[in-house]
Formats: C-alpha cells, structure tokens, sequence
C-alpha cells in the first residue's frame, strides 16, 4: 500500500473560552504526530454528545475544577471518531496503515487525531464510518445503564427522556435483549423509538409520568433528570433499579445534588443507581459487531460537513436532537 500524504496543517475546531458554541473555531494547526503506542487517523466522521456541550459551557460550574477554571485546558472539542489510520506510533501491533476503525479520543473535531491505539476498534467491511461514529461514547453508556439495571429477556423498562443518542441506542440495546421497553419524549422521537422497537411511546409535555402503572417497571432510566425522583422509584416493581443518567440540575453542581438525595431515597428493593459510562474498546467492539449484523440501528437525525461543524455544535447545544448528529469529513 502506497504511504499516504499527511500534510503538516489541518483545519481543527477549538474554543479559548467557555461559552455558547459561538466560541468554538476552526483553526489551522499542526497535525499531530503520533506518539508511542498512538496512531494517527484521518478523520471521516465524528459524532457530538451532550459532554462536548458540557465542556464547551463549562456546565456545571463543578466541571471547571478538572477542565480549566478560567478557559477549558483542552482547547479542541470531540470525542467520538471514525477514520482511517494513516500512521503509527512505537509499539503499535494492533493496526496497521489503511485500516478503518473506530474509538473514542480527544480533539477529534478535526481533518486528523493521534489516538491511542488501545481506545480503537478496527471495523468490518461495509459499515459506514458515519454510522459506526454514533457508537463509542453514547454506545458504552447505553450498555452501562442495562448492565447497571440488569436489563435481560423480559424485563420491562421504562426511558424517560428516550430522543436522543443515549435514549434510542439504550432503547435498541434493551430491545435487542428482548426488554419490552416504554419511553417518554419529545414528540418528534416518538415514530423514531417505535421504528426501533419500542412498544408505547408518551410525549412528556402532555403526559405525566406519575399516571404510568405503579410498581410496573424493572427499570427505569432517567435520561432527563427532571423527574421527581419518588415518582421514578415508584414505578419500579421490588428489586428494580432507577438509573440515573442525565440532568442538568445545580447551576455550580449540577447533578449531583439530586445524586445525594437519591441515596437518601434508595429503599433495599427499589434502588437509584447513578451511571458514568467509560469508554471500553470490548464494549465499542461488541457493539460495532451487533451494528454490522443488523441488531441495532443508531439513529442519525443530521450530518454535517466538518467546514461547518459550529452548526452542528450549535444544532446539539439547542436540545431535542432526535439520535445523534454527527460531522463528517469535507
């Protein structure tokens, strides 16, 4: 295979500030090379997640402690990628130049991302990089939430909050584990969830969550962190488990206050149970393999070109995306 050409600038979307996402760029910059143990991708898609948002605002306040208390340390936003590895770093034996794989990074909003090989999955043939994108981040978190919940054959579990990219890849998961599921959602995402398996849908601007069945639940996932958290636990059955995903919350602490007083809510047989998802590259494989066989379908509402990847910033800042957006190369 002829070495391809790496030129020694690219086109990358960074922020100097905190901020709407009027405050993320595009800029010329180095491309990286790749350190030991990292490859260098050519990037062909990215998909964006509500923790890019949170990063770019810098919200909850509590985020800037670990991030950068006055401008964000890590100026370049994007953490889903798809690509092409175009060069190796030392020590690398899992890939090789041409491959196409999938993972999760940092800065990957650009024409080209260093990225250590261990955090990438190599991709079958004939799945689209574009789709493949919407998996790693959103992907792991779903199949945290199940596995947090115990979700299996014939469990009944209840999504509140189910539009987008965690909500509809957590509803084909929990479907594809033959979960009879409900959610809650916008009204835009209701045929979507119901193409993907769902079984009854409610539009949370007109319908209360409180008028669902008492004790009907297995699990329920709190997607949208709003909810009073006594109503959650009430519609678990004994030994079911309410995960908690989402939510704003606090201005300065966000969720966790919420967090807090669901411990004090917890009872032995119905339990909260907060879920932070990590990136898992067997995770991300199993999921790329239940993709490419058909089993699950990632919904993508909007794809964007990366020379214009500050609307798709500004298109997931402003909420209700339907399934994930994501930028593809130019």
């Amino acid at each position: 295979m002829t070495t391809p050409t790496i030129p020694q600038t690219m086109a990358a979307w960074r922020q100097h500030a905190y901020g709407p996402a009027a405050v993320v760029r595009a800029e010329t910059i180095p491309v990286p090379a790749p350190g030991r143990k990292e490859v260098l991708l050519k990037v062909a898609a990215v998909s964006l997640n509500s923790g890019d948002i949170h990063l770019m605002r810098g919200e909850p306040r509590v985020v800037r402690l670990f991030f950068g208390l006055r401008r964000p340390r890590t100026r370049g936003r994007g953490m889903d990628v798809a690509g092409t590895v175009v060069a190796l770093g030392a020590d690398v034996t899992e890939f090789a130049v041409g491959d196409l794989v999938v993972g999760a990074g940092d800065e990957t909003l650009a024409e080209f991302v260093a990225v250590k090989a261990e955090r990438l999955t190599a991709l079958p043939a004939g799945l689209d990089p574009v789709i493949a994108a919407t998996l790693p981040v959103a992907g792991n978190t779903a199949a945290t939430i199940l596995d947090t919940c115990r979700v299996g054959a014939g469990s009944t579990v209840l999504l509140v909050g189910a539009g987008g990219g965690v909500g509809t890849l957590t509803a084909a998961l929990a479907v594809a584990r033959g979960a009879e599921v409900w959610a809650t959602c916008g009204a835009r995402a209701e045929d979507t969830l119901r193409d993907l398996g769902v079984s009854r849908t409610f539009d949370y601007r007109t319908h209360d969550i409180a008028s669902l069945p008492a004790g009907a639940f297995d699990a329920v996932v709190d997607i949208a962190g709003e909810p009073p958290l006594e109503v959650l636990r009430d519609r678990l059955r004994d030994g079911g488990t309410v995960a908690l995903v989402g939510g704003d919350g606090h201005p300065f602490w966000g969720p966790f206050p919420r967090l807090i007083r669901s411990l004090v809510l917890s009872r032995r047989a119905r339990r909260f149970r907060s879920v932070t998802a990590f990136t898992k590259t067997p995770v991300t494989a199993e999921l790329v393999r239940m993709t490419a066989a058909g089993v699950i379908r990632p919904v993508i509402e909007k794809t964007y070109p990366l020379s214009d990847a500050g609307a798709a910033i500004a298109h997931v800042d402003a909420g209700h995306t339907v399934g994930k957006v994501v930028v593809v190369a130019d």
